[in-house]
């Protein structure tokens, strides 16, 4: 069984009486009352409102009565509902985010006549049993091809145009749709570097499940500021990932090269692990230009370098030091990338750490199975794991890491809820506005210069 809905939905004083109850009786030492009372609490008729058999059984009677009466009040006898009108049942009567009105009006309206009728919208929503799915599912079904069994980036461009043209966050883009377009390809690519853990393209609806984006939906539905939504959807972080491809990119084709992302972060990363990126190993580009990187495939490496704590990343640059693709790091490999790392501390005239003083901290950090190499379960199971990589190919990163800067550390400690991506996202912003106000006291509008850059 699913439940539907989340788990505030349940009744805590029921709870708290069985709770109770459990105490004075002893429910451990009578399995048979604790039967008793789990067979009354299914006959209870709120409990109907909660579960669903997976082979789709109709929504309880009651709760289909008390649905119908409302559409009828809704619909009010018209001869049917166009989408501005539809509004106000998606969000009453479906409990989903009001910017999937368009799609499920889309879902329904198949004949594409520009208007919603009672019994279309009871054949659909009643009848085809999305009254008892949990709000998870509802959203898979409606977004999803008939076709098939899983989304796709394209399938999430209804309720992103949607969300564009009605969050009062993102009023602002409606005069620059290329921006918008940006957003919106920006939005999909980091929805899918997160949720769609196969990372083949085809997000299922048990990734949809497992992941936290209809609560980042529900969230965007309810905060007028965009950016608050950190998760997703926030404008300052989409703005931050464009702007750094934008100065990356320096002939405005919208394709960078090796020779341009080794710019990053200050000429941060070594050329071998640029190298294991354009050949494609952690992701295959989808520009389909030899030797280029197009916008999309800039998004997962952004994502992926700074944020290296989370599970997505982990997997991207433990694909890139793998060299043999044995699904194991040895020693070897480790040497391999960190010998250039060697020798760029060397001329910066500094003392560079040997190897073997290396391989000894990186083996302290993650405690492996076994020492002579490193699995991705290792990995996963050590909160340091971004830190061996940084290492590896990261040299700002490596420095910044030994010395210990006491202004990141606070920062962590002042809200341990934001990740990697988070804080370096904040940074970002404030350094962009900070050069974009520059410019313009020297009487340039890189916001224009933006917005009429070629896409």
């Amino acid at each position: 069984m699913d439940i539907v809905g989340d788990v505030t939905s349940l009744d805590p004083e029921l709870l708290l009486q069985l709770q109770e109850v459990s105490s004075v009786v002893g429910i451990k030492n009578s399995p048979r009352i604790a039967e008793d009372l789990f067979a009354q609490w299914l006959s209870l008729p709120q409990t109907g409102r909660l579960f669903y058999f997976q082979n789709g059984c109709p929504a309880p009677k009651e709760l289909k009565e008390q649905c119908l009466s409302r559409i009828n009040q809704l619909f009010n006898g018209s001869n049917g509902l166009q989408v501005h009108e539809f509004k106000q049942v998606t969000k009453e009567l479906c409990k989903l985010p009001s910017f999937f009105s368009s799609a499920l009006f889309g879902k329904i309206d198949t004949a594409c006549t520009g208007m919603v009728t009672r019994d279309a919208f009871v054949k659909y929503w009643v009848d085809g049993n999305m009254l008892t799915k949990d709000i998870a599912t509802q959203i898979f079904k409606i977004l999803k091809q008939p076709n098939l069994k899983y989304l796709t980036k394209a399938d999430f461009k209804p309720f992103l145009r949607e969300l564009l043209a009605t969050h009062p966050g993102l009023e602002f883009l409606q005069s620059t749709p290329n921006f918008q377009e940006r957003y919106a390809e920006t939005v999909v690519c980091r929805i899918f570097f997160y949720v769609n853990r196969s990372g083949n393209g085809q997000l299922t609806l048990r990734e949809l499940k497992r992941g936290n984006l209809i609560a980042a939906m529900q969230h965007a539905d309810e905060e007028k500021d965009i950016n608050k939504i950190l998760r997703y959807f926030s404008y300052e972080h989409f703005y931050v990932i464009y702007c750094i491809f934008w100065e990356l990119d320096t002939d405005h084709d919208f394709l960078i090269d090796k020779e341009n992302l080794i710019r990053y972060g200050n000429h941060a990363l070594t050329y071998r692990i640029i190298g294991r990126i354009f050949s494609q190993v952690p992701r295959n580009f989808s520009s389909n230009i030899e030797g280029k990187m197009a916008y999309d495939d800039f998004v997962y490496f952004v994502l992926a370098e700074e944020d290296k704590s989370s599970e997505p990343s982990l997997e991207y640059w433990f694909k890139c030091i793998d060299l043999d693709g044995n699904g194991v790091i040895t020693v070897n490999e480790m040497q391999y990338f960190y010998e250039e790392q060697f020798h760029r501390i060397e001329c910066m005239s500094q003392e560079p750490i040997l190897f073997e003083d290396i391989l000894c901290q990186i083996v302290d950090m993650i405690k492996p199975e076994r020492e002579d190499y490193i699995t991705l379960r290792d990995f996963k199971g050590c909160k340091l794991s971004g830190h061996i990589f940084n290492i590896l190919f990261n040299l700002n990163k490596f420095m910044a890491f030994e010395t210990r800067d006491p202004f990141l550390i606070r920062q962590e400690r002042e809200d341990p809820s934001l990740t990697d991506w988070d804080r370096f996202a904040h940074r970002e912003y404030i350094r962009l506005s900070i050069e974009e106000e520059g410019d313009k006291n020297e009487g340039i509008e890189v916001w224009k210069r933006s917005v009429e850059a070629p896409f």
